[in-house]
């Protein structure tokens, strides 16, 4: 199992309460996997009338160390000015962070008129990133999405490492899309898609390897197919089977017409899942 190496987590807040689920579920996975955090608060406002009055993010982090104290993990408070979309993406290239965020918390018009921020996160940061709708801890079910195409690998790692440590069990998801393509490989996954990980596919091979290393690694794994859209099925998953973190891929740093016509999956499925999503980008190790 390959070795995720980061230096910290780095939790973000504006100081809305929708943000605070990022801080509970952030501090849960410093202390289980023994990284300090640094908690980046970001003051989007600033009201120069209220120069007496309380800083937006003073109850946050008041709180914050609370939780920060209570699950016995390092921490570090910064503060910047600006908008989160310009604030965070560059303060998670100065380190080798797994970013934490949840919803800001923003007026429904400025959503409608700016779009969702969590798109803009994901297409930035190049780091592995955990959006936290609402706190799920312990961690104790982890859903692994396998795409089969090796854009998962870095999240699937991290999963493991997490598993590893918190005595999570792992479900790997494949989806079988409804195929129409005719070359035989589609055709193999297509006509055998309840039992993939006994074929000689490139996604039953992938599967394979993927319980072997959860099952190297100690970790009670097992594998689920299901067949449909691909947002949906995951969405619908994510669901039924009440995990406490969905692990996925991303296809973003690597150069391919995928992305030019496919959905971000990604986003889509952060936008309607209520549990704590990761998403960690592709990066070839040989490079």
């Amino acid at each position: 199992m390959g070795i995720i190496m980061s230096s910290d987590i780095l939790i973000v807040t504006n100081g809305t309460k929708e943000s605070f689920p990022a801080i509970e579920q952030g501090a849960w996975l410093a202390a289980d996997l023994n990284l300090p955090i640094m908690l980046l608060g970001i003051t989007e406002r600033l009201d120069p009338a209220a120069i007496d009055s309380t800083h937006p993010l003073e109850d946050v982090f008041e709180r914050a160390i609370g939780v920060f104290k209570a699950r016995e993990v390092a921490y570090r408070l910064e503060v910047r000015n600006g908008s989160a979309e310009k604030v965070l993406p560059y303060e998670a290239k100065q380190n080798e962070s797994i970013v934490v965020l949840g919803p800001l918390g923003r007026p429904q018009l400025q959503r409608m008129m700016a779009g969702r921020s969590i798109r803009h996160f994901i297409e930035e940061i190049e780091q592995p990133l955990l959006y936290v709708p609402e706190t799920r801890v312990p961690v104790k079910k982890i859903l692994i999405a396998v795409g089969g195409l090796g854009y998962d690998v870095n999240a699937e790692h991290i999963a493991m490492q997490v598993a590893v440590k918190s005595g999570a069990e792992i479900v790997l998801l494949h989806i079988v899309p409804p195929i129409d393509l005719n070359y035989p490989t589609a055709q193999a996954v297509s006509k055998n898609w309840q039992h993939l990980t006994e074929t000689d596919t490139p996604v039953g091979r992938s599967l394979r390897k993927s319980l072997e290393n959860a099952q190297a690694a100690g970790l009670s794994a097992s594998v689920k197919v299901r067949h449909g859209n691909v947002i949906e099925e995951i969405v619908a998953e994510s669901q039924e089977g009440n995990y406490e973190l969905l692990c996925m891929g991303s296809s973003y740093s690597v150069h391919s017409l995928r992305q030019m016509y496919s959905a971000n999956v990604t986003a889509e499925i952060m936008e309607r899942v209520r549990c704590p999503v990761m998403t960690a980008r592709f990066r070839d190790a040989s490079v």
